[in-house]
């Protein structure tokens, strides 16, 4: 009886161990787990697991970071760069003042051409027209003989009878020979006097004058010459008279 009980008392730890063993090893009610998705399905803890594939991963791009400006080491220029640079400032300032002097010379060069154009169109249009019969050269000719006679004949007289006896003398002569080529340089005369009133008004006056002592020159003359007629008549039929009678 005594070992009965101590049999008993000695495997039943055993005992207890083996059916808690057994309960572990072997249970009747099965445990569930929570599916890895999330879901509320439950999944037993003993069946295959197989691995589900992990999410992908966020693709993250990388982020652009601030440029960086890397510091340049600030060299001076080099002599062959200075001397450059001076010859370039060197060739535009001569470049600058060709051209000015180029501008100039061709300006000038347009001026004298101008001038040159306007005098041979002058002196074209002082030639008598070639149907008026007026001929310049033996005309011309004419013209300084009575300009020199005229020098001559005040060559003892004041200076101011030297300067315009000669002049006076050659201008008459000129109406007298060259009437057309003198009334082309009187007109031409008059256009550039025109610019100046006062000049205009002065040769007004005096081709007003020269017209009337002109014309009480002729006055005069025809009288002197009907007196002479007179006289020369009268003297002719005394003389006719003296003989008449003489006879």
């Amino acid at each position: 009886m005594a070992s009965r009980v101590f049999m008993r008392t000695r495997f039943a730890p055993v005992a207890t161990g083996a059916v808690l063993a057994a309960g572990a090893l072997f249970p009747r009610t099965t445990l569930h787990a929570e599916s890895p998705n999330g879901s509320g399905g439950r999944k037993p803890i003993y069946d295959d697991y197989e691995d589900e594939p992990a999410p992908p991963a966020a693709i993250t791009r990388p982020s652009r970071a601030a440029p960086t400006h890397t510091p340049t080491k600030s060299t001076s220029p080099t002599p062959t760069d200075r001397l450059a640079v001076q010859i370039g400032k060197t060739r535009m300032f001569l470049y600058a003042h060709a051209a000015v002097a180029e501008n100039k010379v061709n300006e000038m060069m347009d001026l004298a051409l101008d001038l040159e154009s306007s005098f041979t169109s002058t002196i074209a249009s002082l030639a008598p027209a070639p149907q008026t019969g007026e001929k310049l050269m033996p005309g011309s000719i004419y013209v300084l003989v009575a300009a020199m006679t005229g020098s001559i004949v005040s060559r003892n007289r004041n200076i101011m009878l030297r300067a315009v006896v000669p002049l006076a003398v050659g201008i008459g002569a000129g109406w007298v020979v060259l009437p057309v080529t003198m009334r082309n340089v009187s007109d031409l005369l008059w256009k550039y006097e025109q610019r100046f009133p006062a000049i205009a008004d002065g040769h007004i006056r005096t081709r007003e004058g020269i017209e009337k002592a002109w014309r009480m020159a002729r006055i005069h003359t025809q009288q002197v010459v009907t007196i002479v007629d007179d006289k020369v008549t009268a003297g002719r039929e005394a003389a006719e008279d003296w003989v008449k009678k003489g006879k």
